[in-house]
């Protein structure tokens, strides 16, 4: 199994950083992960920004040749793993930068006018690795869901990715966090996952 890890966090003393490196500690004990790339979207200089006009239009982005590079870490993955900080309810505007420019139709789905696209990118996992102030059931009682809903039906489902993994981590600023439980069952995690 080849995984993309696409890291997004400004700073890498974060909690989000710590993350990271268990995903990439328990890939290191997992006989069944071949290789790991990690795309840190902050290091990367990664520019989040849509820009359209006359000469770049929204409908040739599938194509852009800057994005190229990416396009083909997303293709070379079996098993995509966002790391990532809860910014007022959602992934942080780098992150959601990415997404707009790199699952651009004609790359990641294909639509063909019917109800629901042809998802193109069938047969790859995501795991989605979050970590936010409030508590654990903040987005469940008070937003509806609303980031595991974004990500798995408006965005992985969509695409044909139908396997979604969430560690949703809440009170990560509180003393009480249990952070080193958490890093704990990520690393386990990664370090037995078969697909």
């Amino acid at each position: 199994m080849k995984t993309l890890v696409i890291y997004t966090h400004p700073n890498h003393n974060s909690l989000s950083y710590a993350f990271l490196q268990e995903v990439l500690r328990g890939c290191e004990q997992n006989p069944h992960i071949e290789d790991v790339q990690v795309l840190d979207l902050y290091q990367e200089q990664f520019n989040p920004v849509l820009l359209f006009n006359e000469n770049k239009r929204r409908r040739d982005m599938h194509t852009d040749p800057a994005l190229a590079a990416y396009r083909e870490q997303l293709r070379w993955a079996d098993q995509l793993v966002f790391v990532y900080p809860i910014w007022w309810g959602r992934p942080p505007a780098m992150l959601m930068g990415y997404i707009d420019q790199m699952f651009a139709a004609g790359f990641a789905y294909q639509d063909e006018g019917g109800l629901f696209p042809e998802g193109l990118l069938k047969g790859k996992s995501v795991v989605c690795i979050s970590s936010m102030k409030g508590p654990a059931f903040y987005p469940f009682f008070w937003l509806n869901n609303a980031h595991k809903i974004l990500m798995r039906k408006a965005l992985f489902q969509y695409v044909g990715i139908k396997r979604t993994k969430f560690f949703e981590f809440g009170s990560m600023e509180s003393p009480r966090g249990r952070h080193r439980e958490k890093l704990q069952k990520v690393y386990r995690y990664f370090s037995q996952v078969e697909r």
